[in-house]
């Protein structure tokens, strides 16, 4: 596709804005970084300052990999006790508890100081002409938008500046945001303390102290995010590399595992494939909500979940001919959406970087003076006392959101990542499986139909063939129709086949996206 470099993302704006920040002179974290600020703006409903994210760079297309937890935490006087208190025994997203500090920002700017060349004030430059200018919405935006309707108008501040004339916006309107324009100049020349100790602060602790949350100046001041070691494993003679707890990639890294034990199936559209992929994720999945949790407060077993021993026990479990009589629970809440890019620039480094405020506009609440939608990811948090994952003063939640690598032989091969909140680790897996069990090149592996196990049934998209659907049922899967306007999930991938010095880019058509090269 491009022999110079290549961005991917969930929107033409943020694509185009990538790929000239790479011709401007910037490396692939420049551009991921000026891109995710764009999409804060075109796709509000998805992402914004007001989030976390998470990101994995292969510096110079090596297969050393860089991880980065950009997720914020809950305020240091968040509690159980205080929600059990009063009978709270889960955080709901419409709740000011399930506002977390957002992580982004901070996460922006120390990447680009340690890893980029152009610096925040000119990678945000975009993000604020669209905000300032206005822009036209995209038609996914505007189903996202529409449908998240009802919550916006709860919140006045959201309803005023995110509701023109009452309703979401149709598909080509054009609408601005001159409040969120204003704290990106501030970010641009104060870099992240114009967000975490500056009027930014002020303007959110006041709108959510309103509404009785626990959120202090303190806790955006002390807000820091931090490196980590990425976790791996092998599938098929590659290593997949995810970010570590508190994200779910360690999700995605078991599921692989319990399919590597799984006989190979003999065609990505085969009854036995997505038997073996619903049923694996059953066992990936409780796992992860036993377990995954914060490891800056409790212990999370990576190794013993990442062995090879417990994968085998885990893929003993599944009757390759039946569906489990018992399923384990979900103890998260239904899947939402997010947004993903990646870039790859002339030297090869490969940028894998996701960015999300959670529920479709995160909590459906905005900051007056600021204009940032708030995300509500502490909604993921249990209220359940010895639980891992369980509320606590400073902790990060379990994350759904997870970037992902491929590397091989030294080299970087693939920087991808499926969106879709708890979809994303069956999404990886059946991405990933598509282009190495099955030989598809990026576009074909995300264009292929999916399904995901939630709520008791098998959500199935609509280019899942009639027949196959009989034969799952007879598996005894319950087979749900995805709706025709709500998908699973949306991705994004590069690749690189260093024998032609080429890269190999697809996006998501289920989103608004586009790859592009040059």
């Amino acid at each position: 596709m491009a022999e110079r470099g290549a961005a991917a993302t969930a929107h033409p704006l943020a694509t185009l804005v990538a790929i000239d920040t790479l011709r401007a002179g910037g490396n692939a974290v420049d551009a991921a970084i000026a891109a995710a600020a764009v999409l804060g703006v075109v796709e509000p409903a998805m992402t914004g300052i007001g989030g976390d994210c998470f990101v994995l760079i292969a510096p110079k297309g090596s297969d050393r990999v860089i991880a980065y937890n950009g997720a914020g935490r809950a305020p240091a006087a968040a509690s159980a006790d205080w929600f059990l208190e009063r009978g709270i025994t889960a955080i709901s997203p419409d709740s000011v508890h399930s506002i977390t500090v957002p992580g982004a920002v901070e996460a922006w700017c120390r990447l680009a100081e340690d890893h980029g060349k152009l610096g925040i004030d000119r990678l945000l430059q975009p993000a604020i002409q669209l905000a300032a200018k206005g822009f036209t919405v995209a038609p996914k935006v505007a189903a996202d938008w529409r449908r998240s309707a009802e919550r916006l108008r709860a919140d006045p501040v959201a309803r005023a500046t995110l509701l023109p004339k009452g309703k979401a916006p149709n598909v080509g309107d054009r609408i601005a945001f001159p409040a969120l324009a204003k704290a990106m100049k501030a970010i641009a020349r104060d870099g992240a303390d114009a967000f975490y100790r500056g009027w930014i602060a002020e303007d959110i602790v006041r709108r959510l102290k309103a509404e009785g949350g626990f959120h202090t100046p303190e806790d955006f001041a002390r807000h820091r995010g931090d490196y980590a070691a990425p976790i791996s494993t092998s599938y098929r003679g590659a290593r997949v590399w995810e970010c570590p707890p508190p994200g779910q990639g360690l999700t995605a890294l078991l599921l692989l595992n319990i399919l590597s034990e799984c006989a190979q199936a003999d065609g990505p559209f085969s009854v036995a494939r997505f038997h073996m992929q619903i049923e694996a994720s059953k066992l990936a999945y409780a796992e992860r909500d036993r377990h995954i949790a914060d490891p800056q407060h409790v212990d999370v077993p990576v190794k013993r979940l990442l062995s090879r021993a417990h994968a085998k026990r885990l893929a003993a479990a599944i009757d390759p001919m039946g569906a489990m009589s018992t399923v384990p629970s979900n103890a998260l809440l239904p899947h939402p959406d997010t947004t993903y890019l990646t870039v790859i620039d002339k030297d090869r480094t490969a940028v894998s970087f996701i960015n999300s405020i959670y529920w479709s506009f995160g909590s459906a609440r905005m900051a007056p003076k600021s204009g940032v939608v708030l995300q509500n990811r502490g909604a993921c948090f249990v209220v359940q006392p010895g639980h891992p994952n369980c509320i606590a003063p400073g902790k990060r939640s379990m994350h759904t959101i997870i970037p992902a690598m491929v590397t091989k032989g030294g080299r970087a091969l693939i920087s991808f990542a499926v969106m879709g909140g708890h979809y994303q680790p069956v999404g990886q897996a059946h991405v990933l499986g598509n282009m190495l069990d099955f030989g598809m090149d990026p576009q074909a592996a995300l264009d292929c139909p999916r399904l995901f196990f939630e709520d008791g049934g098998v959500t199935v998209e609509s280019g899942i063939a009639d027949s196959l659907r009989r034969e799952l049922a007879s598996r005894g899967h319950i087979i749900v129709p995805a709706e025709p306007d709500d998908p699973l999930g949306g991705g994004q991938v590069i690749a690189i086949d260093w024998k032609r010095g080429v890269l190999i880019a697809g996006s998501e058509p289920r989103k608004d996206g586009l790859a592009l090269g040059y």
